[in-house]
């Protein structure tokens, strides 16, 4: 059987592992950058495309993703202020890992209910 992980950089890999489900980690992360991905920008466009997610969190869940430098929050001053919310450049490449992700978690949900 072939393994998965390469011996000699486990250590690394495995840190490198745990700082990916830290900035990615959670229920609502994942569904955030798919939203925005999708191109929904705005704070309240956001919340209504994730069923069953709170102000608050949608809130300290963009702040964690600005952080870690996944999205950018832009703030036009004009009336009533307009704020956005976009992939930065550096993120981009994750909607690989995303789509990625999704067609793993289809083939799951099949293997799952085939039963």
């Amino acid at each position: 059987m072939e393994k998965c992980i390469n011996i000699q950089q486990q250590e690394v890999n495995t840190q490198a592992l745990q700082d990916t489900i830290y900035v990615i980690g959670g229920k609502w992360k994942l569904p955030i950058i798919y939203s925005i991905c999708n191109g929904n920008k705005r704070f309240r466009d956001i919340e209504r495309s994730i069923p069953g997610i709170t102000t608050r969190m949608l809130s300290r869940n963009l702040r964690e993703l600005e952080d870690n430098k996944l999205i950018t929050r832009t703030v036009y001053p004009d009336s009533p202020v307009l704020v956005a919310y976009e992939f930065t450049e550096y993120a981009k490449a994750y909607g690989i890992l995303i789509n990625e992700m999704i067609e793993w978690g289809k083939k799951h949900r099949r293997v799952i209910t085939a039963k």
